[in-house]
């Protein structure tokens, strides 16, 4: 049975909200949420909205979203490096790879001894007479290579992509829930559906498969703020480097950088013997007085930014006028990926 959800913003809600203003002594007015989340976002980045709209989340319950269309507002140059050039790069000319949870640097050296870092002799993505590391620096080789299928003829390749070899940039729509809702369980998460989104447009998306990206003896590197592109998506992040946009917020224990696909704020990682103490839960979220419950975004080392929701999702759709039904979701690939499903 689908369950209706009140919508009235409480300051628990208020509280992540206001940057600035501090806590409010009260509920505020949906107009006023709108304001709040529109200057969030970097304003290149919104094509349209945010305007409310009913939704039905994934959990079935009826409620009112917020709706706002997106798109990546970096320019080329803020992106990358991914692949070095050459096994005497230094780490200056590539990006970062991840393993059980540890980052590495991908400098020319790393590229070198890949057959010993994961043991396997098969490792060979350069010449051993140049050093140049064979890199897919076109279009056609970044479409064979970033599929869950990878071309033979791009094995034992670095694969990176670019923002330049697609044809317009891509334009999502996130319909969040203006005020969470509990799930009535932790929910796993849908390995194809997004974790949430930075204040730059760009997705969180989902972890990397790297299982089927070593299986080509390939390696697609994460730049030095977690992100690398793929054809269908465009730019996205798979953890939280530090490199998003910011909200400075009263009574939260660090910055927010963006919305979960449940409608939590997702706020900057915490660190050290701060982190130990706050006791987060297992998806990196916790309560704390006056802001209520939010995640502290995972950075690119865990591979996923968020690795289940605290409460039910909202959508992402390929258009505005979309409807959202997240209870309702179909089994397979995000719209626009059902002929080339993604390996990153």
């Amino acid at each position: 049975m689908k369950r209706a959800f009140n919508t009235t913003l409480g300051i628990g809600v208020v509280g992540m909200l206001m940057p600035t203003l501090g806590l409010a002594h009260g509920p505020v007015s949906t107009s006023d949420r709108l304001a709040q989340i529109q200057t969030m976002f970097d304003s290149d980045s919104i094509v349209e909205g945010p305007k409310v709209v009913d939704c039905t989340l994934s959990g079935g319950t009826e409620a009112q979203c917020f709706s706002i269309t997106l798109k990546n507002s970096l320019t080329q140059h803020e992106m990358g490096p991914w692949c070095p050039g050459n096994i005497a790069d230094d780490a200056e000319k590539g990006g970062i790879w991840v393993r059980d949870g540890v980052q590495y640097d991908v400098d020319g050296a790393f590229v070198e001894n890949l057959a010993t870092f994961y043991d396997d002799p098969k490792w060979q993505l350069f010449d051993k007479d140049s050093g140049k590391i064979k890199v897919t620096d076109t279009q056609k080789s970044c479409a064979g290579a970033a599929v869950v299928d990878v071309d033979e003829q791009y094995n034992n390749y670095c694969v990176e992509c670019s923002t330049e070899y697609m044809d317009e940039a891509v334009e999502t729509t996130y319909v969040l829930p203006l005020v969470p809702v509990p799930a009535e369980d932790t929910l796993e998460v849908d390995p194809h559906m997004g974790r949430g989104i930075a204040f730059n447009g760009v997705k969180f998306d989902a972890a990397a498969p790297q299982d089927v990206i070593l299986a080509a003896h390939t390696i697609a590197p994460f730049d030095d703020c977690g992100g690398h592109v793929n054809l269908h998506v465009g730019y996205h992040y798979h953890g939280a480097n530090g490199c998003s946009p910011k909200e400075e917020m009263t009574k939260a224990d660090a910055p927010m950088i963006g919305f979960a696909m449940d409608g939590y704020p997702i706020l900057a990682k915490l660190t050290g013997d701060v982190a130990k103490e706050e006791g987060l839960d297992a998806c990196s979220g916790h309560v704390s007085e006056g802001i209520g419950y939010h995640y502290h975004g995972n950075s690119a080392d865990k591979n996923e930014i968020l690795g289940c929701f605290h409460g039910e999702t909202g959508c992402s759709l390929d258009s505005p006028d979309a409807v959202c039904t997240a209870n309702d979701r179909p089994a397979g690939p995000p719209p626009g990926e059902e002929n080339a499903e993604q390996a990153e």
